[in-house]
């Protein structure tokens, strides 16, 4: 053999090496797997996403979710409140199961969450935003965390280390960069990653970005068909829960009254009782720079307020509320869309797009002044029901809807099985596959269990549980009083009729009830530990 031909044979013999081991290389360090980019809001209603309904607001980019994606109609939580909505979420248990049955009660650290099991399966994890609940969250590679609600001006955020780091601007905005940063820079593209970006927008006070309170202010919304609602043939829940708009929104913290404007008006009425320091210890998170942008709109709502408000009746004092309500909720959510825009179109520049999987969700429904009220817990729709939109290419059929009822105990053994993980045999849910596959056959649920704990409290919400299914809701409220209400979802669709007495619905409650008490059962939950939570919230001095 020559030395040229030997020379040749043993370059080509490298250089097929050479690429058998890039090959294998590229083959064990690409993980196909899909990634899950978890989108969620704090109190963001149905109602104010236009893929739902369009009269309030347009939000274009929430709804290319839906245009890409599933829309589902009859998506709805076990227990309408922050903290233990977002422990159901990383659990997969109801609450009574993981311990975080109100927001004072403590979460059961021991209770495994799925972003620990997609860290153990080789998913890169981050977090970025509101959990509201514990300073250190489980599973995560990465996370920057508001403590407790977190606020919405210069907030300040939690990292891996304990550290507390502020951050100048908007809390939006933020979360946001924060979010893309990690996903320009930190990701390991080698590795599929879970996502939770979790907005603290639009909770209560609703303070909009500044170019938003300026544009918001100036819009007017049409009414609620049941703003003036008297709770007639409803129980005594209704009728007591303390979340009017005319009698418990405050002037100072919600409608940005400032201080020295009630001052100088004297004996404003009603008379609604004020969270100490509502209105300054938000706006003094602001810069002086920053308050310039605020002044001019602040100083306009409330000049509009001393001259107005005097001579208002209660029905038009009622509507003043609910506008500057409105202005504020939907011009925080304003800013929730132009992100979750900023977001996907990343997606799409860099290519991720083809295999993430986007959902975006709240942590439970809102009322948006239906049956007068602001604020949630209640399983009556406006709370019960929650937004559930969820992309995912090549896999749901573009464009689709879905009125199965689905619920918020079922995202953790989903997202689980998107990723080909198993779900350990105790969680409570059920996976929303069969139908983002179009494979309704295989999915067989008819109701959903719901339990609200946290009474009394603020807005004095009684406690509740209920059995929920897409023709009819029937709850048990307890503890001071023994009252069932039943609705008829499709005949009344606006829950102003209490039949729980109509003979022509007997057979409907007796049947209901059974399967109340069988899902009680199958969830493990039972009177004794309703007394157990109500001798604990007793020890805890929340109950006199």
């Amino acid at each position: 053999m020559t030395k040229i031909k030997f020379l040749s044979i043993l370059c080509m013999v490298l250089f097929l090496g050479a690429c058998a081991k890039k090959s294998d290389e590229k083959a064990q360090a690409t993980d196909i797997r899909p990634n899950i980019l978890f989108i969620m809001a704090d109190d963001h209603a149905y109602q104010a996403i236009s893929a739902y309904d369009d009269r309030l607001i347009n939000t274009p980019n929430i709804d290319r979710i839906a245009d890409q994606g599933m829309r589902f109609t009859n998506a709805c939580v076990t227990n309408s409140i922050c903290a233990p909505s977002r422990a159901v979420i990383l659990t997969g248990k109801h609450n009574h199961i993981n311990g975080k049955v109100d927001n004072y009660t403590p979460f059961d650290t021991t209770q495994v969450t799925f972003p620990q099991l997609f860290q153990k399966a080789g998913y890169q994890t981050a977090m970025f935003g509101k959990l509201h609940f514990g300073n250190s969250p489980k599973g995560f590679d990465e996370f920057m965390i508001l403590p407790g609600q977190g606020n919405y001006f210069n907030p300040d955020f939690i990292n891996p280390k304990g550290e507390t780091i502020r951050k100048e601007g908007y809390v939006t905005d933020i979360i946001t960069d924060m979010t893309l940063q990690w996903l320009q820079e930190e990701r390991n593209p080698e590795k599929p990653f879970l996502m939770m970006y979790l907005h603290k927008a639009p909770h209560r006070p609703w303070w909009p970005r500044a170019d938003k309170f300026k544009e918001y202010s100036k819009k007017t919304f049409p009414l609620p068909e049941t703003l003036f609602d008297d709770y007639d043939n409803r129980g005594t829940a209704a009728k007591t829960a303390e979340m009017n708009l005319l009698l418990h929104m405050q002037y100072e913290h919600d409608s940005k009254i400032r201080p020295e404007t009630i001052a100088a008006m004297g004996n404003v009425l009603p008379q609604v009782e004020e969270f100490p320091n509502g209105f300054y210890g938000p706006y003094n998170r602001l810069s002086d720079q920053q308050k310039e942008a605020y002044d001019p709109i602040l100083d306009s709502i409330n000049k509009d307020f001393k001259a107005q408000w005097p001579g208002m009746n209660d029905q038009e004092k009622m509507i003043w509320k609910y506008q500057r309500y409105m202005q504020d909720y939907l011009g925080s959510i304003a800013s929730v869309d132009d992100n979750v825009g900023r977001v996907l179109d990343y997606l799409d520049e860099s290519g991720l797009a083809e295999n993430t999987i986007v959902i975006y969700t709240s942590d439970q429904g809102f009322y948006l002044g239906e049956h007068g009220w602001f604020d949630k817990r209640f399983v009556y729709n406006e709370s019960f029901k929650t937004p559930l939109l969820i992309r995912w290419p090549n896999k749901i059929t573009p464009g689709t809807t879905e009125d199965e009822m689905a619920q918020n105990l079922d995202f953790a053994q989903t997202f689980l099985e998107m990723a080909g993980i198993a779900s350990p045999e105790d969680m409570q849910g059920e996976s929303l596959m069969p139908l983002l596959l179009g494979q309704k056959d295989q999915w067989n649920r008819e109701a959903v269990y719901y339990h609200y704990y946290e009474y009394p409290s603020v807005h004095m919400v009684k406690r509740h549980y209920a059995i929920v299914t897409k023709e009819y809701k029937l709850a048990h409220f307890y503890y001071d009083v023994d009252e069932w209400e039943l609705y008829d979802r499709l005949a009344d669709p606006l829950e102003l009729n209490n039949v729980i007495d109509d003979p022509a619905y007997a057979d409907t409650v007796a049947d209901l009830k059974e399967k109340l008490a069988a899902l009680r059962v199958k969830y493990k939950d039972n009177e004794q530990l309703d007394a157990q939570y109500i001798e604990d919230y007793r020890e805890a001095g929340r109950i006199k």
